[in-house]
């Protein structure tokens, strides 16, 4: 996923969780990006806050948005429903990207964080030039497809990142036990017989492997 298409997603959300660290433990605030070129994803926050010490302390941020229906509801069976949606995440590292550099770039993007700035003096720029992310678009309830998930990791600046999903090794026995019981349809089937887990469909929750008898399945951390 490129550039610009990660930070539509984010936009049409609007407001989302930024994350930083604060010693030993996570600081969550909400804020949204403004801006993107080809050095990164860019945001805002003043120099007097603890987000932006947090920021030049460690340089690290994670940000997640949820473009969907909050609220869960319970059907007289005791299901649960949730309204198709997906969520965008983003980890990775920020740094602090003076004015001048911000003007330099004649980008009509910066303009209302330029005139933020002459409203608050204290307010500064962020990019984020190096990142990895997932956006993970689920249909639970198969409204709109026949099956639950869609999903795509993605990265920025190089940054190192696993793929979705579990992996089946070579010592699957292709019983399909597996596939008897994963209720996203993430089990393919391979010439040979044996199974293959589609990264895209997988949601991670660990009923293959607790049907696999040749404990062929694994995950992939």
């Amino acid at each position: 996923m490129d550039i610009a298409s990660v930070f539509y997603r984010f936009e049409e959300i609007g407001v989302c969780v930024f994350s930083t660290i604060d010693g030993d433990f996570p600081e969550t605030r909400i804020a949204h990006f403004i801006a993107y070129d080809n050095e990164g994803l860019y945001f805002m926050t003043m120099n007097c806050k603890p987000f932006y010490k947090q920021l030049k302390e460690t340089g690290k941020v994670s940000i997640l948005g949820l473009k969907a229906a909050t609220q869960v509801k319970m059907t007289v069976d005791r299901n649960l429903i949730f309204d198709p949606g997906y969520f965008i995440r983003i980890t990775g590292e920020a740094k602090e990207v003076p004015i001048e550099e911000i003007r330099e770039k004649h980008n009509p993007m910066f303009d209302y964080g330029l005139e933020d700035v002459e409203r608050y003096p204290n307010m500064v720029f962020f990019v984020i030039n190096k990142y990895k992310g997932e956006i993970y678009d689920y249909d639970f309830n198969k409204i709109h497809r026949n099956h639950k998930l869609e999903r795509e990791r993605f990265s920025f600046g190089n940054m190192a990142y696993l793929e979705s999903g579990f992996i089946i090794a070579d010592s699957c026995i292709g019983c399909g036990k597996c596939e008897m019981v994963c209720t996203f349809d993430a089990i393919s089937i391979k010439e040979n017989g044996q199974r293959l887990i589609l990264g895209n469909r997988c949601d991670e929750c660990g009923n293959c492997m607790n049907a696999c008898p040749a404990d062929a399945i694994r995950s992939r951390i």
